[in-house]
């Protein structure tokens, strides 16, 4: 089955049930490796290094993802 075909199935579900699905998607990254974790962020890392070189992403500075996490945190 395809990732495409499980998010089909997944979104077929109800809202308590997708929540119960992604708690243990989450809960099941924690019996990873380290070293699987860090070929993980590796991956991730190069994903979005080649949407940033392809223009499909844009860098936002650090003073700005700082003051909007700061007024997310104050709302």
């Amino acid at each position: 089955m395809s990732i495409n075909e499980i998010e089909a199935e997944i979104k077929k579900l109800d809202l308590k049930d997708r929540a119960t699905l992604a708690k243990w998607i989450v809960e099941s990254l924690d019996d990873l490796s380290e070293a699987e974790v860090e070929a993980l962020w590796v991956e991730e890392t190069e994903r979005r290094l080649d949407e940033m070189e392809q223009g499909k992403a844009t860098e936002i500075p650090r003073e700005e993802v700082m003051r909007r996490a700061r007024a997310a945190i104050l709302r």
